[in-house]
This record gives structure tokens, C-alpha cells and sequence, in this order.
């Protein structure tokens, strides 16, 4: 038969495995929480990603239609650039004939 003490013992287990199944089912709500948290972020974080995405491909598309326009404006500066330069040497060069016509002119009438 048994005796007090094993039924003492018996209903001490069995009190700690019920201990034990609610905090597993704790840890298991817990874990569940966290679990959707995380679902719920990365949800999120897709849904981020997605629009930065859409963002990247709408600025690729405006960089691509501004590159023939970025070209041509660059071309013309050179080439203002050179139109400046060959007016700069050919404004140098008329001064100095102009400065050595009058300096022949200025000896001429002195003598």
C-alpha cells in the first residue's frame, strides 16, 4: 500500500509539473508576442524597402531623360570656352597691331 509520504511526494510532482506546463505555456506566449512583433517588422521593413525601390528606380529614370540635356549643356560650356579663348587671343592680338599701328603713326608725325 502507500503511505502519506508518497501521496505528500506524489502531489508535490504533480503540482510541479503543472508549475512547469505554465511557464511553458508562458514562454510559449511570450515567444509568440515576439514572434509577431518581429512578422509585424519586417512587414514593415519590406514594405520600405519596396518604396526606397520604386524611389531608386524613378530616379534612375529622371538621371537617364537629364543625361542628354547634362551632355549637351557641358558640350556648349567647352565650347563657349573655346569661343572665349580665340576672342580673348584675337582681341590681344588686334590690341597689339592697334598699339603698334599708333606707336609707328605717333613716330611718323614726330619725326
Amino acid at each position: 500500500m502507500i503511505d502519506a509520504t508518497t501521496h505528500q511526494q506524489l502531489g508535490a510532482l504533480l503540482a510541479e509539473v503543472k508549475n512547469l506546463r505554465e511557464d511553458f505555456r508562458r514562454s510559449e506566449d511570450k515567444s509568440d508576442a515576439s514572434r509577431t512583433s518581429l512578422h509585424r517588422r519586417m512587414d514593415e521593413l519590406v514594405d520600405r524597402v519596396g518604396k526606397v525601390e520604386g524611389a531608386v528606380a524613378q530616379v534612375n529614370d529622371d538621371v537617364t531623360d537629364m543625361k542628354p540635356v547634362t551632355d549637351d549643356v557641358r558640350k556648349w560650356k567647352l565650347m563657349g570656352m573655346g569661343a572665349l579663348a580665340v576672342v580673348g587671343l584675337g582681341g590681344t592680338a588686334l590690341g597689339v597691331s592697334l598699339a603698334g599701328f599708333f606707336e609707328q603713326l605717333s613716330r611718323f608725325f614726330k619725326g
